[in-house]
């Protein structure tokens, strides 16, 4: 049964009645907490962020500008602040392995007090350690061992000169040390001449002495040095009495305000200990010139460094877990680094030099990046995979991971990690990851899929007054009224091509009340209308319409032939979509049939110059089947046939142009012309029933242009698959030259009842005796395909004649 209808007026657009909405402007409207009509991925969120399992972090799937970020970061952040604040972390000098810093978790706000704690100690020892060395009580033990030392020791060397004396022999004192000569009655020292002329018993009894004696001097020299070392030690230990009197006090008192955290105890008597073994550089002050060239000007000189405190992360003044979003996350930007400066030619370092990354700042709670971002950083996404799967945090140098650098370096100590991580990006780099990344499934177990567009009910048409009321006020703009409204109520239909549903960006939504309310302030204006929001889309439509202008005039001064009056035989017009720059328009595409006896092959000249898409050549490839399962079913397909997009230059795709391929083939073999004031738009499946396509409001818009620029006269129209009337979203203009009877929009449901709209002929249902009604489309058609089929059997009855053949010699043979 043939099934067309002409669209009334009223189904080409479906309005929102003002008066429906229950308010006068959004001034008078809640703000809607939430992201507009993202049920689906709101609950998503709330179950990835709300369960403590490993593996269970978050992918946010949806377009640019659907408003991924702006519901995590709501979502997120009420979680957040109910949650406790996560631990500080700082890095100390590590005393028995100074290249391995030490890690420190610390209660929140505690990281402050313990940097603040050291900083303060060094300061006060600075002062403290050189006064109690200075010390009238210190002065005075120091100056009894010093007496009591050299007491000991000029008293061993007095009696040993005494003795010498006895034996008229000197012992003398000299720059070099001591000496023993023998000396006359008077003490007077003998000379070598003088002693030479001695009688040979008392030069021997001299020697003998002598020798003694030096045994005797040596053994004291020993003494005097095992002496001196005892008397150092003993200094050493007065040092050490005085040095742990004067430290244990201060480093008492911080132990005490940290005794609840053992590992920082632990490191107090670690630095108490190093303290008191490194006294002297206290008692000598700080020095300047050992300071590290480069760091700030009140960083302490580098003795005194390794007494401070890096504080990596302080959440003292947060209130809950921090959300963190990394726009850059490159590798270092994410692990955080260490840093470098250079003194003297080289590179230095310390553990006050260590950086925290985005996973430290995020640590104990959420942290957001975007996917692409991520990806197209060197190593980021395998660093953030490893991290992830040991649930520690290490820093790593990629020059020495990669031996880039031979630079001695530091090795921190890994910190645990406790976040949730939430990557959000297109849907595209969510299925390359799953497929493609075995560890993705393992570590990203949550898939927040946004949703593209909601169903156009009068509460979610309620729920997007509200979100555009709180848009209003978040952006300062002025008040819509609900006629406005309405009218972006309707555009995100339009939006979607889907008079039955609403789209969710909310970008596209955010940029069109920016517009209107720049419009209404221009007007001078103090609340946005309708007229505003309607100047504004069409201001958006002209910014982006250079090319459809120009694609117009062309159509326009006949450089490309478009009829659209008339009729001709294998001649349609098809519709064809471009899309630039996110502006979609249509223009008409003169679409060609011929056909002539052939061996059922239907050639698409597109295809065979490679300008033919795989969807488009699949189209012509269905209605080729169609055409031989209804005309030829009993008897061979003799028809050879090629249809051609005329002018076009570039590559055509999609299926949406079959159906006027179809008709213009029907045309070409029934001989019966077709209605150039008619374009046709939609696909055909094998049996001939027409299927929904898309852009089918530019696709009606594109055609109209043409024919009100060339004056519309009544006959003018699109016919569109009757799928698509709840696509219908027509411009005003349309709306209005349909409701005068200037422009008329055909529903069709089957090729019959399409090409029977389009040549005005009955297409002809089949009758029981499997023939079509004499005089229709279907059975001139059939009638053509008949003759054609006999006159190919004629042709092969004919007996063929040999074929010349050029022989290995150029000459031909038979």
């Amino acid at each position: 049964m043939i099934q067309r209808t002409i669209i009334e007026a009223t189904e080409l657009r479906r309005r929102c009645d003002p008066s429906t909405l229950a308010f006068t402007t959004t001034d008078e409207l809640e703000g809607l907490e939430e992201i507009f009509g993202q049920v689906r991925a709101k609950g998503a969120v709330e179950f990835g962020i709300g369960i403590r399992r490993e593996g269970y972090n978050l992918y946010v799937l949806g377009p640019a500008g659907a408003g991924k970020e702006t519901l995590l970061r709501q979502l997120v952040g009420r979680k957040a602040s109910a949650e406790p604040r996560p631990s500080d972390w700082c890095y100390v000098y590590n005393f028995d392995a100074p290249h391995q810093p030490r890690a420190l978790e610390l209660p929140a706000s505690r990281g402050v007090k313990l940097r603040d704690d050291m900083q303060a100690l060094v300061d006060e020892l600075l002062a403290a350690i050189p006064a109690a060395f200075d010390s009238d009580e210190y002065r005075a033990r120091t100056e009894h061992l010093e007496a009591e030392f050299t007491e000991q020791h000029e008293r061993a060397f007095r009696e040993l000169a005494e003795q010498a004396a006895d034996q008229h022999i000197a012992l003398l004192r000299l720059p070099t040390g001591f000496s023993l000569a023998p000396v006359k009655d008077g003490g007077e020292v003998i000379t070598p001449d003088d002693f030479a002329q001695l009688p040979a018993e008392e030069r021997e009894r001299i020697e003998q002495a002598v020798r003694a004696l030096q045994a005797r001097l040596e053994q004291l020299l020993r003494e005097a040095q095992r002496s001196r070392k005892e008397h150092r030690a003993r200094l050493r230990k007065l040092n050490r009495e005085v040095a742990t009197y004067a430290i244990g006090t201060l480093t008492e008192e911080i132990r005490q305000r940290h005794a609840d955290l053992l590992e920082v105890c632990n490191y107090l008597f670690a630095v108490e200990k190093d303290l008191v073994e490194n006294v002297d550089d206290f008692r000598r002050g700080a020095e300047p010139q050992a300071a590290i060239a480069g760091l700030p000007g009140e960083a302490q000189s580098a003795p005194f460094r390794r007494y401070q405190v890096n504080l990596l992360l302080d959440h003292g003044k947060e209130e809950g877990a921090p959300v963190i979003f990394e726009d850059h996350p490159t590798h270092q930007n994410l692990l955080g680094r260490i840093e470098h400066i250079p003194q003297f030619g080289a590179l230095v370092t310390d553990f006050t030099l260590i950086k925290p990354g985005a996973l430290h700042r995020a640590n104990g709670g959420y942290l957001l990046l975007d996917a692409h971002k991520l990806l197209i950083q060197p190593f980021a996404w395998e660093s953030l995979k490893r991290v992830l799967t040991t649930r520690r945090i290490r820093f790593e140098s990629l020059g020495q991971m990669y031996g880039l650098i031979s630079t001695i370096s530091l090795e921190p100590e890994a910190i645990p990690l406790h976040v949730k991580v939430i990557l959000f990006g297109e849907r595209l780099w969510y299925h390359l990851l799953y497929a493609l990344d075995p560890d993705f499934g393992e570590l990203f177990k949550v898939a927040v899929d946004f949703d593209d567009e909601i169903p156009r009910s009068a509460g979610n048409q309620a729920d997007l007054a509200r979100f555009i009321a709180t848009l209003v006020r978040h952006n300062a703009l002025l008040p819509f009224d609900r006629g406005a409204v309405a009218r972006v109520i309707e555009q995100r239909a339009r939006a979607v091509e889907d008079s039955e549903r609403l789209t969710t960006h909310v970008q596209s939504l955010v940029d069109l009340l920016g517009e209107a309310d720049f419009g209404a302030r221009h007007a001078g204006r103090t609340m946005v209308v309708d007229e505003d929001v309607a100047a504004a889309i069409e201001a958006q439509i002209r910014r982006a319409s250079r090319i459809n202008e120009q694609l117009q005039d062309a159509i326009l001064r006949n450089t490309v032939l478009i009829a659209t009056d008339g009729a001709t035989v294998g001649q349609a017009n098809g519709l064809s979509v471009f899309v630039h720059g996110g502006h979609a328009f249509a223009k008409p595409t003169r679409i060609t049939a011929s056909t002539r006896v052939g061996d059922g092959e239907v050639i698409d000249v597109q295809r065979e110059v490679k300008l033919g898409g795989p969807i488009h050549s699949k189209g012509v490839l269905i209605l080729a089947s169609f055409l031989a399962w209804r005309f030829s079913a009993n008897r061979p397909h003799s028809l050879r046939a090629s249809l051609v997009f005329e002018q076009t230059y570039g590559e055509v795709e999609g299926d949406s142009a079959s159906a006027a391929e179809l008709c213009a083939l029907f045309s070409s073999l029934s001989g019966v012309p077709i209605r150039q004031a008619i374009a046709i738009t939609g696909s055909v499946n094998q049996h001939g029933e027409l299927q929904a396509i898309g852009a089918v409001n530019e696709k009606i818009e594109g055609f109209f242009d043409i024919c009100k620029a060339r004056g519309l006269n009544g006959e003018h129209g699109v016919v569109i698959p009757q799928s698509n009337l709840k696509n219908l979203m027509l411009r005003e203009d349309v709306v209005e030259a349909a409701a005068a009877g200037r422009f008329r929009v055909y529903a069709a449901a089957t090729i019959d009842d399409t090409v029977e709209l389009l040549t005005s002929t009955p297409a002809g249902e089949r009758t029981s005796t499997g023939e079509f009604p004499e005089g229709s489309i279907n059975a001139l058609v059939a009638a053509r395909l008949r003759e054609f089929s006999a006159t190919r059997q004629a042709f092969a009855a004919v007996p063929s004649v040999p074929k010349m053949e050029e022989n290995g010699f150029g000459k031909a043979k038979a």
